[in-house]
Parts: structure tokens; C-alpha cells; sequence
């Protein structure tokens, strides 16, 4: 992905008629400032009907922003997107994040932002709840029974989609692979192969950079007619790289970051559930390139092999969670917290609930905070790089790594669906022939994830339920 500039706009500044008339060929007028009661009703929207990841909920704000609203234009919208895309954390809500602040400075990010994650949270304290309160009852057991399979093609998947745009020559296929070895055979963590792969695309792009540049995403940008923030329209004060308002927002962060963290280590000591899970998710945020997928392996580490938080059987069940509610797919972070502390609660039985729910919106916050900061403070500075390769470049090895990594994932969900009872054990022939089948539907017949899951789903209840 390239890093173009994408921040030229005073969108609080009137417009003569003259200036609202479009230059493009239907002449469509250029659209009245948008209010913050507008843009808040419409995140809100957003964060309810973003179902589908990532993919999913880019396609409806570019549907709603650009083609349907015009609040930003085509070449407008994929520089904020190539943007996002090179930032660690999920895409989907940093471009959000990012279009809420060119509509209304910083406060307008922060609720675009927020708004993309709360609903999915609500939505998953309650879901995490029931799974944990009633996922013996044969009828959940049974959903969750045909999900399983699903969760696995729907991974494989993923690596192949990240692949296909990544993988573009020998080079990128050769890290791919040596992460894949890395993590597969050796268990190497994931953090060092973050690191090492940025040093290999360091060290290429300064020796074959040719190897390591990036080609943009789409050339045809097709006009809608006159955006708000049009090709053209001027960068608001706002936009502009400023080093006192970076260091200015960069100890804003510190602070809210320092704070929760110093209260929690008072409260319940460092070794406690709580702290652990926040200074977990936030390093797990730092190391979120290439999306959702490619930091699970990461949490999956942490969370089932070192802190025992949750199991592998539930751990692939949060992520059929996540991949059915709106919102960022990341958000599976929030499961993995309630039932770490809800199976371990701080407060004594009688508020399992209340430490779970404690311990989902902690790791939401520690996770996306960062999100936040990218957008907000290092934004305009990454913006003066434009399409410098020496930025580009380790980004571009990073994503080729995340692809190895990911295909563990998927054969790590396959060796749990398949052989629940280890490879000792026999094959589950019925989980195999829902993976297939998923599999197809999404590698041929090019079905969504939703219609996938709920058919297996439909699938595993019956079979459950007959069994």
C-alpha cells in the first residue's frame, strides 16, 4: 500500500455558490457542511451494520461517504485508507477514526472511533456471558459445533486474501515462508518475527528496493460528483504537521494510558489478572500489522499458553463471536478478556459477571487507545513521509510475514476442529466436510462470511441435536 498525502480540506470553512458547483461531469453541487450530529447518527450507524470485517466495513463507508453522502471523495477516501493500511491496529476503525477527524478535528475522531467499537462490545459482553452460562446447553453446543469448521476456512482464507495483494514477488514469498517455519516449528514469538521482518524489509529496500516498493491500490478513481472534501479543497490548520501538537497529544496518551495502568497495579498488584490484561493488550495492539488475523496468533500465545486465560476450544469459539457481530473483528480481544476473568474472578463468585465485563472493556481500551494516537498524533507526521521507501519497506515485509503466520493460525484452528482429541484420536469426518464445504463456498463461490457461518451453524445444530 502507498502512503499518499490525503488531508487537504477546510471543511469548517463556508462555500460561495461558485465554489459548491462540481467540476465533475454530472455537475452535482457540492454537499452542505456536515453537523456533528449528523456525522455522530452516522457513526453510530456504522458501528451497529459493520458486519463482514474489515472488508465488509470499508465497502459501506466507501458506499455511504463517498458515493452515496460525497463527505469525501474517491482519491481522498484510498489515501486515508493506504494510510491506515500501513498502521498497526484495525483499518477499518482508523479510517474511520481518521474521516471523523478531517470532518471535526479531534474530537470528531474520537467519536467516529469510539462509536465503530462500542456496540460491538456491548453486543459481546452479553454474547460471552451466555456462551460461558450456557454453552453446555446442547442447542448452543451445537451452533458452536458447526461454527468451529467454518472459523477455519474463513482463516485460510484470509491468508490467502492477504497473500494474493502482498506476495508480489520471490523475495516476499520467501519471508512468508520462513515466518511461517518460525512459528510453526520453533514457536518463535511473534514479536520477533514483527522484528525480524522489518529489518529484512529495512535492509531491502535499501539493497533491492525494487523488491520492496509498493504499487498503488487503484488507478481508476471514478468521480461521484463534488465531495465535501474534494481532490482539491484546501488542508484545514488542523491537518497541518505540528511538533507541539504532536508532543502536546503524544503526553495526552501517556497520561491515559499511565493512569488506568498505576491504578490497577495499586488495586490489585502487577501479577494480577487485570494488569496482566492490560499490559498484554497493549503490546498485542503495537503488533496488530496486517489486521485481526495477524495478531490472533500473538493473543493466542499469550492468552491460552502462557496466562491460561481461556482454552484452544475457546478460543477458536470467541472468534466465531467476533466474526458474527458488527464491528472490528479484533474486538474477539473482548471475549478472551470476560472469560479470563470470568472464570478467575477478582471479586469473588458472585461477581463473575462484573469482572468480566470489567476485564472486556479494559482490554478494549488498552487495545484501541493506540488506534486513537496513530490517527490523532501520527497521523500528519507519517503524512510528510509521503511514498518514501525507506518507511514503506519494512511495512511491506511485515505484511508478507503476516501470511506465514496467519496459515499457523489456520492449521492450528484445523488441528483443534478436525482431532478434538488430539491426533491419537479419530478424525471428526462431519467437521471436515463442513470445512470443505465452507471452504468452497468461500474460495469458488465467493459467499460472505455471515451467510457461510450461519449455514454451518444451521448445519452443526442439526447434526448435534440428532446425534
Amino acid at each position: 500500500m502507498r502512503v499518499e498525502s490525503l488531508i487537504r480540506y477546510p471543511f469548517c470553512q463556508d462555500s460561495t455558490p461558485e465554489s459548491r458547483l462540481s467540476t465533475a461531469p454530472n455537475h452535482l453541487p457540492r454537499p452542505d457542511p456536515v453537523t456533528l450530529r449528523q456525522a455522530w447518527r452516522f457513526w453510530l450507524k456504522l458501528g451497529c451494520i459493520g458486519f463482514g470485517g474489515p472488508a465488509g466495513q470499508i465497502a459501506i463507508m466507501h458506499q455511504e461517504l463517498v458515493e452515496r453522502r460525497r463527505w469525501i471523495s474517491e482519491k481522498r477516501f484510498l489515501h486515508a485508507l493506504n494510510y491506515c493500511m500501513l498502521l498497526p491496529g484495525p483499518e477499518a476503525q482508523q479510517l474511520a477514526t481518521y474521516i471523523g477527524w478531517l470532518l471535526h478535528r479531534s474530537w470528531g475522531g474520537v467519536i467516529a472511533g469510539a462509536l465503530f467499537v462500542l456496540p460491538s462490545l456491548f453486543i459481546l459482553i452479553g454474547l460471552s456471558w451466555l456462551y460461558v452460562a450456557f454453552g453446555d446447553v446442547p442447542a448452543v453446543a451445537g451452533v458452536f459445533y458447526g461454527i468451529k469448521p467454518a472459523i477455519t476456512a474463513i482463516v485460510l482464507h484470509a491468508a490467502h486474501r492477504i497473500g494474493s495483494r502482498a506476495l508480489k514477488n520471490a523475495w516476499l514469498w520467501t519471508i512468508a515462508a520462513a515466518s511461517f517455519v518460525a512459528i510453526f516449528s520453533f514457536n518463535v514469538p511473534f514479536p520477533l518475527i514483527v522484528l525480524g521482518a522489518a529489518l529484512i524489509g529495512y535492509l531491502g529496500g535499501r539493497f533491492a528496493p525494487q523488491q520492496f516498493s509498493h504499487g498503488g491500490q487503484r488507478n481508476n478513481e471514478k468521480s461521484f460528483g463534488a465531495a465535501l472534501i474534494d481532490d482539491d479543497t484546501p488542508a484545514p490548520e488542523h491537518a497541518r504537521f505540528s511538533l507541539p501538537k504532536l508532543l502536546r497529544l503524544a503526553l495526552i496518551g501517556a497520561v491515559l494510558w499511565c493512569l488506568p495502568m498505576a491504578l490497577l497495579t495499586a488495586l490489585f498488584g502487577w501479577d494480577a489478572t487485570f494488569t496482566q490484561m492490560a499490559w498484554f493488550f497493549t503490546k498485542a495492539a503495537l503488533l496488530t500489522f496486517g489486521g485481526a488475523y495477524a495478531v490472533l496468533p500473538y493473543v493466542y500465545q499469550g492468552a491460552v499458553g502462557h496466562y491460561g486465560w481461556l482454552t484452544p476450544t475457546q478460543m477458536i469459539d470467541g472468534l466465531a463471536l467476533g466474526e458474527t457481530t458488527p464491528g472490528p473483528l479484533i474486538m474477539v480481544v473482548a471475549f478472551v478478556g470476560f472469560v479470563g476473568a470470568y472464570v478467575q474472578p477478582a471479586f469473588g463468585p458472585e461477581h463473575a459477571f462484573a469482572a468480566g465485563a470489567l476485564a472486556a472493556t479494559l482490554v478494549t481500551w488498552f487495545t484501541f487507545l493506540p488506534s486513537f494516537l496513530f490517527i490523532l498524533a501520527g497521523g500528519p507526521l507519517v503524512e510528510s513521509t509521503h511514498n518514501e521507501l525507506k518507511f514503506t519497506a519494512p511495512l511491506t515485509a511485515i505484511t508478507a510475514a503476516v501470511v506465514g503466520v496467519i496459515v499457523n493460525l489456520a492449521c492450528f484452528f484445523a488441528y483443534h476442529v478436525l482431532w478434538p482429541n488430539g491426533f491419537a484420536g479419530a478424525l471428526d469426518l462431519f467437521s471436515l466436510m463442513l470445512a470443505v464445504a465452507a471452504a468452497l463456498a468461500l474460495f469458488v463461490f465467493k459467499r460472505g462470511v455471515i451467510s457461510v457461518l450461519i449455514v454451518c451453524a444451521l448445519a452443526g445444530l442439526g447434526f448435534h441435536l440428532m446425534r
